[in-house]
């Protein structure tokens, strides 16, 4: 029985390590997570920020992930988008899903990301 998605796995190309810990680590505020000895050999790096993990994995003939994206829930979606944005990163904002605040961005190798809060519906008198 599945209980948890324990991680994502992304692609990234050679030698991009240092701009994926800037973006992830800087711009996201994720926290590098130390990978076993015989997988760091392989490069890459793992970050985490709470229960939430995304592992970079190094492709040698990498292509970005333009449609497939992880979405990852925030809090406080327009302060979140405004860090992005004034770290540089883009921000797209995409009103199509029914009682969610979400944008895209993309990561400096090109993978597409999704930022999704719910929005906290109030009811009004009597309801």
């Amino acid at each position: 029985m599945l209980v948890a998605v324990d991680h994502v796995q992304l692609a990234a190309p050679v030698g991009s390590e240092g701009a994926l810990r800037a973006y992830y680590g800087d711009v996201l505020g994720m926290t590098e997570i130390p990978k076993p000895p015989v997988l760091a050999a392989r490069g890459g790096c793992w970050f985490g920020a709470g229960a939430v993990q995304l592992h970079l994995g190094i492709e040698t003939d990498f292509r970005p992930a333009k449609k497939a994206h992880p979405g990852l829930r925030v809090t406080g979606i327009e302060a979140y988008a405004d860090r992005l944005k004034s770290l540089g990163a883009p921000v797209t904002w995409d009103e199509d899903l029914p009682g969610y605040r979400r944008f895209y961005s993309e990561d400096p190798v090109g993978n597409r990301l999704e930022f999704l809060e719910p929005v906290v519906r109030r009811s009004g008198p009597g309801g």
